[in-house]
């Protein structure tokens, strides 16, 4: 590939985001591409401290902005560190959530509204997704699919935040129709994976 492509993953907890990376990352890689696999927030060193500070549940005090700001460090410094140096070398880069997730956590879930977009135009510092595959599952639904494991900061948030998170999603699916690919994650794990196979291998087969 002359350049690189990034591809993200959104979708609430419970989604089916960690199934559905792994199998586009072989599929992708099959193919013969160079596939660098990475998370949000994380990714590198410092970002993977500053994910850390961000869910821990001993942190119950932390201010919304302080959220806010802290996910977009993260952020700036996996972009500029990894993300890309990798697009540069033509290499595909598969990310488990980006700014969309600040968005739809931040500002519609935590209610911080526009200053959340300004924020993070510093951190992704001109690097959008080619394609963003939007997982879609009633918050309820997903949260009965983790109820068996230990719950971070963010998933031990009340029932009405993810619900404004995920009304926040369909709202960016409603803005980006170009960019976002919205998947019922309710279907099998065999139907999503043919459905993102095939919108990938459509766009980046242009």
């Amino acid at each position: 590939m002359d350049r690189g492509f990034f591809i993200t993953f959104e979708g609430g907890d419970g989604s089916g985001k960690s199934t559905q990376i792994g199998i586009l990352r072989d599929r992708l890689t099959e193919a013969g591409y160079d596939v660098v696999l990475t998370r949000e927030p994380g990714g590198t060193q410092i970002s993977e401290k500053i994910r850390d500070l961000i869910l821990d549940p001993a942190n119950g005090e932390m201010d919304d902005m302080t959220e806010a700001m802290l996910y977009a460090a993260a952020r700036a410094q996996l972009v500029r560190q990894l993300i890309k140096p990798a697009l540069a070398e033509g290499k595909v880069v598969i990310c488990d959530r980006f700014v969309d997730s600040s968005i739809a956590y931040q500002a519609y879930g935590r209610g911080l509204g526009d200053a959340v977009g300004v924020i993070n135009t510093y951190a992704v510092d001109d690097c959008m997704p080619d394609l963003t595959i939007l997982l879609k599952l009633d918050p309820e639904r997903g949260s009965n699919r983790i109820a068996g494991r230990e719950h971070d900061r963010i998933e031990q948030a009340s029932d009405a935040f993810h619900r404004k998170v995920y009304e926040g999603y369909l709202k960016l699916e409603e803005m980006y129709p170009e960019r976002i690919l919205g998947i019922d994650a309710s279907g099998t794990i065999r139907e999503i994976a043919e459905e993102i196979s095939g919108r990938v291998n459509e766009i980046m087969s242009r």
